[in-house]
């Protein structure tokens, strides 16, 4: 019995449903337009916030635990450590926004590009009639975004984009850095606390203790949710990519018509090839090969 996806896709096989004619090449774009950046206002503010909750982590850490420490060793470790990790997860949060998921050309569902596939009797493509675009296969639209996304898993608003094809690496070292410095932030917090009840309140800090304990469940709070939503969302990431299947066919419970790899492979498919200290950096593009031509033909 075919599901609904399967009987949508179905309809898109006619050629008339194709109706090229319809479809104008989009204009030339400037330089604005180049830059991939989602105007979504909730997306924005989310994003906004994200940044604001890591300075404010920031501020905590430095401010009332390692700068008024006794320990100079301690503090100068544990800031290092965590400033690493801070600069870490705000570049891979930055790239995983600014990079294009895998934005399908908008309006290419002309009669010229659909000529030059050439297809053969039998073959067949697929057109979103949302943006005009020949959609290759594993290629699924976005509403936010309003593009077709090659390999969309879903669209994250804490980073105002898509997480597709391009920008997966980036997502998921966002969400293990988080992960990490929200882990550190807690394990600070506690030894904080224990210092603190040892010692007199007023000598542990340089705000008044009400204030100190106030900021300190506050980010005890923080990392503690935060810990848990990146944990588990980049545990369903690295299982994604092991499996090779994104959020949206695995949803969708769609049918796997693409070969079958290693978890090596897709690793390094979404990492880079090869293995190297390059895939625990956000500053480093993936190597990944060229794209198939063939890829819209079914």
């Amino acid at each position: 019995m075919l599901t609904q996806s399967h009987r949508y896709r179905d309809i898109e096989r006619e050629a008339v449903y194709l109706q090229p004619e319809k479809c104008i090449p989009p204009p030339a774009q400037d330089f604005m337009d180049k830059v991939w950046f989602i105007k979504d206002c909730c997306g924005i503010a989310c994003a906004v916030v994200t940044w604001l909750l890591v300075f404010y982590a920031e501020f905590v850490v430095i401010f009332i635990m390692l700068l008024p420490s006794k320990d100079v060793i301690y503090s100068i470790i544990n800031g290092i450590i965590f400033n690493i990790l801070a600069f870490l997860a705000l570049a891979s949060h930055f790239r995983a926004m600014i990079t294009d998921p895998g934005a399908v050309p908008k309006g290419n569902a002309t009669k010229e590009f659909i000529e030059s596939l050439q297809l053969k009797p039998g073959q067949v493509v697929y057109k979103c009639p949302k943006c005009c675009s020949i959609k290759p296969d594993r290629a699924h639209h976005c509403s936010v975004c309003k593009r077709c996304i090659r390999k969309m898993d879903h669209h994250c608003p804490w980073v105002n984009n898509c997480v597709g094809e391009n920008n997966q690496k980036f997502f998921v070292l966002f969400t293990m850095y988080i992960s990490l410095i929200s882990l550190h932030a807690l394990l600070m917090v506690a030894l904080h606390f224990l210092y603190c009840f040892e010692e007199d309140w007023t000598k542990c800090s340089s705000f008044s203790p009400p204030t100190t304990v106030i900021l300190l469940i506050m980010l005890c709070f923080e990392g503690l949710l935060f810990l848990i939503f990146t944990a588990v969302m980049f545990g369903t990431q690295v299982h994604s990519i092991c499996t090779d299947e994104t959020g949206i066919e695995q949803l969708k419970k769609e049918e796997r018509r693409w070969a079958k790899k290693t978890r090596w492979m897709n690793l390094k498919a979404v990492f880079g090839h090869p293995f190297s200290i390059g895939w625990l950096s956000p500053l480093a593009t993936p190597e990944k090969g060229k794209a198939d031509p063939y890829q819209y033909v079914v």
